[in-house]
């Protein structure tokens, strides 16, 4: 397998500080780059999450972008979007390459907000050249509906993640806001670039058809998705076991995904 080579380096800063990412340069010169956006109920985790995904990624032949960007306390919805917005558009100027998206969790949610709105001005507010626009995305276990997940996590009484919800979303009508699916039902205006769905079958995090009836609602809008059902895997299951022949199967239809964009 091919070595890569990896960097931090600062992509933005804030009055808060500045933020990293983590760039994965492929041996040979790539033809496309790749934004990692990781989950962590949109209050935790890093640049450093998605490493197992990131590395295949880079190992394959593409360069790879894994930003950090602000969480609560320090900034609350839509703001993250906006970091991850100004990141899509730095890695294009950076990297003068078409660019696809990867997302997971609570990164998938935020990864898609900025694929379907890349002109939405609370998003687009930082100032920072290159495209917003994403060739292809693929979302693992994604919050496609987090009105519906914040109700799920109340009647599962799932504190942590109740926690993380109020840290994040300043109130219900946020989540209805900010809601790929719902954002699908309404007919809002949106871009609908390829996407790739991966869902375990024993995640217990999502209510039990988060995934579908966000790839329903894509379709009827005319996007074109691919959905795929992993049988008897969790949530976060390509990081939290990338030994297996799932994880492996996962990471391979990313990669091919990718390729096909």
């Amino acid at each position: 397998m091919a070595a890569v080579r990896s960097e931090d380096v600062e992509y933005l800063v804030h009055e808060s500080g500045p933020l990293l990412a983590r760039i994965y340069h492929p041996v040979s010169t790539p033809a496309m780059a790749v934004i990692d956006i990781h989950g962590g109920t949109w209050t935790r985790e890093s640049r450093l999450t998605n490493a197992v995904i990131d590395t295949a990624l880079a190992e394959a032949g593409f360069l790879v972008m894994a930003p950090d960007f602000r969480m609560p306390p320090i900034a609350r919805y839509p703001e993250p979007v906006a970091d991850i917005h100004a990141a899509i558009r730095w890695l294009s100027a950076m990297s003068g390459l078409p660019v696809c998206g990867v997302g997971t969790s609570s990164g998938g949610h935020q990864l898609m907000l900025a694929a379907m709105r890349p002109e939405d001005a609370r998003y687009s507010a930082l100032p920072q050249p290159g495209s917003a626009l994403l060739a292809s995305v693929a979302l693992g276990w994604a919050v496609f509906d987090p009105l519906a997940r914040y109700r799920y996590a109340h009647a599962q009484a799932m504190d942590k993640h109740i926690a993380a919800h109020d840290a994040y979303w300043p109130d219900e009508a946020a989540m209805a806001e900010g809601n790929p699916t719902q954002i699908l039902q309404r007919g809002e205006a949106v871009r609908l670039p390829p996407a790739l769905i991966l869902q375990g079958t024993a995640d217990v995090i999502l209510t039990p058809t988060m995934a579908d009836d966000f790839a329903t609602a894509y379709r009827a809008r005319g996007g074109h998705v691919t959905l795929r059902h992993f049988a008897d895997q969790p949530h976060t299951f390509i990081t939290k076991h990338p030994e297996r022949a799932e994880a492996r199967q996962a990471i391979e239809a990313i990669i091919e995904h990718f390729r096909a964009a």
